[in-house]
């Protein structure tokens, strides 16, 4: 979830809300990546979830961090709910999940190398005071009653709604991880083919990805059930917008679209105000209920642009958001997996290419098998695994054409950093196959095993 946005000054024509999204166009020499991940954390002994205060508490890893690794602190309420280094951010999810917001970088050599920097630090101040962190897209055993809310005025907010609109938002805030990717787009143009090309292929990544075959201790059915939660969250702002197809999207079309979604809060002065299910519309009248008479600024809609959930989003950037959180190794390959098929104009068409045919109807059937049955999914004549082998062999060409050096000019590229799902291509398994066939296998259904063998 995103700290609080700094968007700019008074809004005073309708059309800011579209030129807001397009300042975010660079020309390809400024195009950056920037990497997110979400992991749970867990007291050792206990296996049990970590809460906000005390002696093993997500606090305490955040002071770890701040007095050992020289983050600078940010408060809400007087409590420390974040950090923030370099153009980077830690955060805090919901139900206490720490989250890397990393710093907009060059290569996916230097956000690898800042993704395991990050690990490093956490993994020093969880070894001091006796706790650890798991990368899983859902939480394997705790249950609803037994995970923490974070204190910030926004959950809370987010909290009350989500039970209104839909039957597992509460369990994606509490109970799921992500990684994410951010890219940039250098027209309106090209941010139109990258948005389309990552919707028709996001669910290619739940599959790929896919990281979440258990729920409270048992198997789901599900090779993630991260993104089966996603599809009953909330109607209004998730799901994989078929208007994104439509000849006449662009800026103005998901600034539309962005304005028809409910508001959940208005921040000022350090206060969320409660704005839940209320019109931006409105607001742009000076008609909110929750502030009558004021109007907006542009930081209150980028606010509110990052409380809008589809599979990807539009910002003054792309948000890939289909993937669970994962093992060390994958938390590099999303990056390379979407830099590969973005990043290279060739890849790009390629990709348009592969689904510019698909309807709306093609894509969300894909989206549904590849959360049920990951890479052995089939949705009419079009084979998960193989489709998956045709994609990542685009990503690859693509990261050969941008051909960035890493390791002082060793490594000729980024290629090798899709390494992990060549192997899950090659033996048609994803991390959820492997965890199950250790549930099914030599753990003998012990679930708690999982801590041991896959935190970081």
């Amino acid at each position: 979830m995103s700290i609080p946005q700094s968007g700019g000054g008074p809004i005073e024509r309708h059309a800011q809300l579209a030129e807001y999204l397009e300042s975010g166009c660079k020309p390809r020499e400024d195009w950056r990546i920037g990497t997110e991940h979400e992991k749970f954390g867990y007291c050792r002994d206990t296996l049990q979830p970590l809460p906000y205060d005390g002696e093993r508490s997500i606090l305490a890893v955040l002071k770890g961090l701040r007095d050992g690794h020289g983050w600078a602190p940010l408060t809400e309420g007087g409590k420390l709910i974040g950090l923030e280094k370099g153009g980077a951010n830690i955060s805090l999810e919901p139900g206490g999940q720490l989250e890397l917001s990393g710093a907009p970088l060059e290569t996916i050599h230097e956000t690898c190398d800042e993704v395991n920097s990050h690990l490093a630090d956490v993994r020093d101040i969880s070894d001091k005071i006796g706790v650890g962190f798991i990368g899983l897209g859902a939480a394997p055993i705790w249950t609803h009653e037994q995970m923490p809310m974070m204190p910030k005025g926004r959950y809370k907010l987010m909290d009350a709604y989500m039970q209104k609109v839909g039957t597992m938002g509460r369990t994606m805030m509490r109970r799921t991880c992500t990684v994410q990717v951010n890219l940039d787009f250098s027209s309106e143009t090209d941010m139109v083919k990258k948005m389309r090309v990552a919707l028709a292929l996001q669910p290619v990544a739940v599959a790929l990805f896919a990281n979440s075959p258990f729920f409270e201790g048992k198997p789901n059915g599900h090779k993630t059930w991260r993104s089966r939660v996603w599809r009953d969250l909330d109607a209004s702002r998730t799901g994989m917008l078929p208007f994104v197809f439509d000849d006449s999207f662009g800026f103005e079309a998901w600034a539309e679209y962005a304005l028809d979604v409910p508001m959940y809060f208005v921040y000022r002065d350090g206060v969320y105000h409660d704005a839940l299910g209320q019109s931006f519309r409105d607001f742009l009248k000076g008609e909110l209920p929750a502030l009558p008479g004021e109007t907006p600024t542009l930081s209150d809609w980028a606010d509110h642009l990052t409380t809008i959930f589809p599979e990807a989003r539009v910002k003054k950037f792309i948000e890939m958001r289909g993937a669970d959180g994962g093992p060390w190794r994958r938390l590099c390959a999303l990056p390379a997996f979407w830099v590969g098929l973005m990043y290279d104009q060739s890849a790009l068409d390629a990709a348009w290419d592969l689904v510019k045919d698909w309807d709306a109807e093609t894509r969300e059937a894909l989206r549904i098998a590849a959360s049920e049955q990951g890479l052995q999914a089939q949705v009419g004549i079009l084979d998960m695994h193989t489709l998956a082998g045709i994609v990542v062999g685009l990503a690859e060409a693509g990261l050969k054409a941008r051909a960035r050096p890493g390791a002082g000019g060793m490594v000729p590229d980024e290629t090798h950093f899709l390494n992990a799902l060549k192997e899950s291509i090659e033996s048609g398994k994803v991390a959820a196959d492997e965890l199950l066939d250790h549930y099914h296998g030599d753990w003998n259904g012990d679930l708690t095993r999982i801590y041991e063998e896959y935190s970081y």
